[in-house]
């Protein structure tokens, strides 16, 4: 289904771009968001990986799925945006946020709180794997071809990460029955 879309878009589509677009967004930005804990940051990188997509569709080869490309670009972005980040000073984070590419999620998550604040808290080597694999249920080997990955590193780092989630929610769990 990808591929008849892509084709179009390749050939000049605007409409097939923008079918694409409403495909992907709202996975996009909730993976942004995990990967940059961040609304804003997360439109940003979302924004920036479909311009990227729009002016390099030609070069994508339509034998291949189109997911792991467009999530390796869009992981990419979050990198580079959290880079920046650390040269920028937001005045946004100050002010309402009415921005009009950051649609509102419309998923209700306060029942995973607990397990959502875990996972942010794990480093990037183990959150951006787990959110990729258990968000957006990519195959091992597609996460490797997204972070550049060897296949057993992959698996090291889901493991490693689940243990330390896990870990987390002990923890919590123990201070929750402390505190009754």
């Amino acid at each position: 289904m990808d591929r008849d879309i892509i084709l179009k878009v390749k050939e000049g589509d605007r409409k097939a771009f923008e079918e694409l677009y409403n495909r992907y967004y709202s996975y996009a930005l909730r993976t942004a968001t995990a990967i940059t804990k961040s609304t804003q940051e997360a439109a940003d990188a979302v924004q920036e990986t479909f311009i990227r997509v729009y002016r390099n569709i030609y070069s994508f080869n339509t034998n291949r799925p189109f997911k792991p490309w467009f999530y390796r670009i869009l992981v990419n972005e979050c990198n580079r945006v959290m880079k920046d980040k650390s040269r920028v000073v937001f005045v946004s984070h100050y002010m309402e946020q009415d921005s009009i590419h950051a649609r509102k999620d419309d998923y209700h998550f306060e029942e995973y709180e607990e397990l959502y604040a875990a996972i942010e808290a794990l480093s990037d080597i183990y959150r951006i794997p787990i959110i990729l694999k258990y968000l957006n249920d990519f195959t091992e080997k597609e996460i490797g071809e997204i972070l550049s990955l060897n296949i057993n590193t992959v698996k090291t780092r889901l493991y490693r990460g689940r243990q330390k989630l896990k870990k987390s929610l002990e923890k919590i769990e123990e201070r929750r029955i402390e505190h009754g």
